[in-house]
């Protein structure tokens, strides 16, 4: 009977413990991470372009320009690297969400009003140059596609080979708990057998 119940615990645990969604959120994980980090990479040694590449969405007061200009791209690389260590997996996973709609609604604003400005995701920004024309339409493809990964990274997180797994930070049950308790169900089970016989 304990064994039994054992095997039955270790089955119902099997479909999220081999399944390939882990993996598909790994994926997740390292794509949007590596993406987020060389973003900010490429700006971060030239914080006057990144601040001119805020500046001409035309969006934000002077005072919060120098701020997101200066602070975006520390906050791309530090939400990037935990997104690839699979560290705080969720919260990260909602941060980087929120700066990905926040590049999709930047960018479609630009579009919507006419702006010919270059979106400055991996340096560079601000206004083109005669002749040059504004890759909209692919900068919002892309990062469509970067905010479903991170929707799916909150939906399904920690992934393989996340840290949250190797401390604990997952919230789901250890394996040996659930040990413990089909190894008391099954002896519960087979004490009310016991009583039963002897009844009988």
């Amino acid at each position: 009977m304990v064994q039994l119940a054992s095997d039955a615990h270790a089955s119902d645990r099997l479909p999220s413990a081999q399944g390939p969604l882990p993996w598909v959120t790994t994926a997740a994980r390292l794509v949007l991470g590596v993406v987020l980090i060389v973003a900010g990479a490429l700006k971060v040694g030239a914080p006057a372009t990144s601040v001119q590449a805020v500046r001409a969405y035309e969006m934000l007061p002077e005072s919060l320009v120098q701020i997101v200009g200066h602070g975006l791209p520390a906050v791309e690389i530090v939400i990037g690297a935990l997104l690839v260590l699979g560290l705080l997996t969720r919260v990260v996973g909602v941060i980087s969400g929120l700066v990905m709609a926040a590049f999709v609604v930047g960018i479609a604003s630009a579009w919507a009003r006419g702006l010919r400005i270059d979106c400055g995701c991996f340096g560079g920004g601000g206004q083109l140059a005669d002749g040059q024309d504004p890759n909209y339409f692919w900068d919002l493809l892309r990062d469509f596609g970067l905010l479903a990964c991170a929707a799916w990274i909150v939906a399904k997180p920690p992934g393989r080979l996340a840290l949250d797994s190797a401390l604990g930070l997952t919230g789901s049950p250890a394996p040996d708990d659930d040990e413990d308790d089909g190894s008391a169900d099954a002896d519960d089970s087979s004490s009310e057998n016991g009583r039963q016989g002897e009844i009988s």
